[in-house]
């Protein structure tokens, strides 16, 4: 069969796992913390503007601003989404408590290693800058930080015990966030 025959027939380039012997897989969470961590940040930030506004840019700049937020926002949703659907082209879980069953690195996900949680920021940033409200934009780093600590670490332990050189190797190719 050609390549282009089977790379027709499997568009994501997903690997089997290949656990040690003997080697126990790590037990996954119970909370989805990464999507609680950005919705925490969304009421946040607007608690934070209701109580204490920040000044914003007046026109032209605003405007300039506003254009950039729509362009974050269309870049959120095309990322989460693609990488929705490759995915579930690769037969691995979404959820971040449950452990992947393939090595994803086709798609959004040969450009950023975790393009969910880059949606996610680019979301409170696109919001930021489309609503005027400052808050979200500083709340959207804290929200990166606290995602890499309690999601991204461990998630990337998880792919370094279950694929080896093969995600040691992808983790040198693709850069975690941009």
């Amino acid at each position: 069969m050609s390549d282009a025959k089977k790379h027709a027939k499997h568009p994501v380039q997903a690997h089997q796992p290949a656990l040690p012997q003997g080697h126990p897989a790590p037990k996954a969470g119970v909370i989805p913390w990464p999507p609680l961590i950005y919705v925490a940040g969304i009421a946040i930030s607007v608690i934070l503007h209701t109580l204490y506004p920040l000044p914003w840019f007046g026109s032209p700049m605003s405007d300039i601003l506003v254009a950039v937020g729509w362009l974050a926002l269309l870049a959120c949703a095309a990322l989460f989404f693609t990488a929705i659907r490759t995915m579930s082209r690769a037969k691995t879980p979404i959820n971040p408590n449950k452990q992947p069953e393939h090595l994803v690195t086709e798609g959004p996900f040969g450009i950023t290693r975790n393009p969910i949680y880059l949606a996610d920021t680019l979301l409170l940033i696109g919001v930021g800058l489309v609503s005027g409200i400052v808050w979200f934009l500083p709340v959207a780093l804290i929200a990166a930080f606290v995602t890499k600590k309690v999601a991204i670490d461990r998630e990337e332990r998880w792919l370094a015990d279950k694929f080896g050189k093969r995600y040691r190797d992808y983790a040198k190719r693709v850069r975690r966030w941009i």
